[in-house]
């Protein structure tokens, strides 16, 4: 039979409870394999409970240093009750400055008692009593969060000045740096709120004039990460020549939180609209437009396309990539078989083939004769390229569009020259 004696009102505080007529502290810490909070308990004295009754900071201080022995008993294991009996003494019942000095030799919870209040710069130098003279019951887990972020940078040499932490206070990336940057200006020292637009409006000044693509490549979500890696070093470049007094965790979070909105644009625009880039700019060649295409990937799965369908064909083309492509999937083809030519797009070697036939099969089981060409391809625009190409113009509209080896073993070579293995 359990009865609680002694809680305080934050729920997490370790309670002292009547179990079997014998007084125990009690606590939840930890998890179990099933991620549950554990429970655990082990005996006190009825000194002791005199104390965590009148002295919150003792009854916290007792708490962080119990904790990491919760930590140690892991998902299944017991607590090791004499260790936390042996430190009860210690704790409730020595003098400030033996309680120090226990401190200093045992493994604590120091992010537990600063979310409680205590003083900071008091708890660096030892001064674990005096730093707790202004304890709360209330916990503020946002302090600690932002006292071990610090401490993280401060690992790395890295000291922030007032403008750098209200950048990271907008973005929202001040306690976790990978967390997706956004935009609250809410958060920010209402003094310090202008400076920070002005490196604001620096970053997106810079990149105005730039997009980030899709990949579909890699998913339907997918972004091109060149696209993203060159919208991050102009925007890093421009923030750093106009406020050369921020560290370099500010500027990345801008670049950051530039790019991904970027991304994220790019994702919710439908693919026409994303398509209407390329195609303004893909040669139209000597060709017709194309009114019908097959398209197929490496796994045989085929999808039809003609001149009357809503979407036009390098949308439909690049969402059956994005729907289709994976680590085994890598080669998809479109083929205009009333033409008799098409391109093998080879994602694993950043190259592609354009096919066109040059004598049709004879009666009598004759194989068609088709001539093959290759090229090297740079990155997922040089792809959209031709594609848009492709279907605007056919193979012919390819000509002017990169360096085409009939020769294999050629062109393994020249693929090899640029990707050493």
């Amino acid at each position: 039979m359990k009865d609680i004696v002694f809680a305080r009102t934050s729920g997490w505080i370790p309670k002292v409870i009547r179990e079997d007529g014998e007084l125990k502290l009690m606590l939840g810490a930890g998890a179990d394999a099933n991620h549950e909070p554990r429970t655990f308990r082990f005996s006190i004295e009825e000194a002791h409970l005199a104390v965590i009754r009148e002295d919150l900071a003792r009854h916290l201080m007792l708490w962080s240093a119990v904790l990491p022995l919760c930590d140690a008993a892991g998902t299944r294991g017991p607590l090791d009750e004499n260790a936390a009996v042996a430190l009860l003494d210690p704790i409730l019942l020595s003098p400030p400055a033996d309680v120090d000095a226990l401190f200093q030799r045992i493994r604590w919870d120091r992010g537990r008692l600063i979310a409680h209040g205590a003083d900071i710069d008091l708890l660096e130098r030892g001064q674990v009593c005096a730093a707790m003279r202004a304890a709360t019951e209330t916990s503020n887990g946002k302090r600690a969060q932002k006292y071990h972020a610090d401490r993280r940078r401060a690992e790395r040499g890295v000291v922030l000045g007032p403008l750098d932490a209200a950048v990271l206070m907008y973005t929202g990336q001040y306690l976790h740096g990978a967390t997706i940057p956004g935009r609250m200006p809410d958060a920010v020292d209402p003094a310090l709120l202008p400076q920070v637009m002005r490196v604001i409006a620096t970053a997106e000044q810079a990149c105005a004039a730039m997009r980030i693509s899709r990949d579909p490549r890699r998913g339907k979500r997918a972004t091109d990460k060149r696209d993203w890696d060159q919208m991050a070093a102009t925007v890093d470049a421009a923030v750093r020549r106009a406020h050369p007094e921020l560290v370099d965790d500010a500027v990345r979070t801008v670049s950051f939180l530039m790019c991904s909105e970027a991304a994220d644009r790019s994702r919710s625009t439908p693919m026409e609209d994303d398509e209407e880039a390329v195609g303004d700019h893909a040669d139209s060649g000597r060709s017709p437009r194309k009114t019908v295409l097959s398209f197929t990937d490496d796994k045989g799965v085929e999808k039809k396309w003609s001149a009357d369908d809503p979407r036009t064909a390098t949308a439909e083309f690049w969402e059956f990539v994005g729907d289709r492509s994976a680590s085994d999937n890598e080669v998809f083809t479109i083929e205009d078989e009333e033409m008799g030519e098409g391109i093998q797009l080879h994602f694993y070697a950043d190259s592609i083939a354009r096919i066109t036939t040059v004598h049709e099969g004879e009666g009598g089981g004759s194989d068609p004769e088709y001539r093959v060409e290759y090229s090297l391809v740079d990155g997922i625009g040089g792809y959209r390229n031709l594609v848009s190409a492709f279907v605007r113009g056919g193979c012919a509209a390819l000509e002017q569009h990169g360096s085409w080896i009939s020769d294999a073993a050629e062109f393994e070579r020249a693929r090899r020259r640029r990707s050493p293995e």
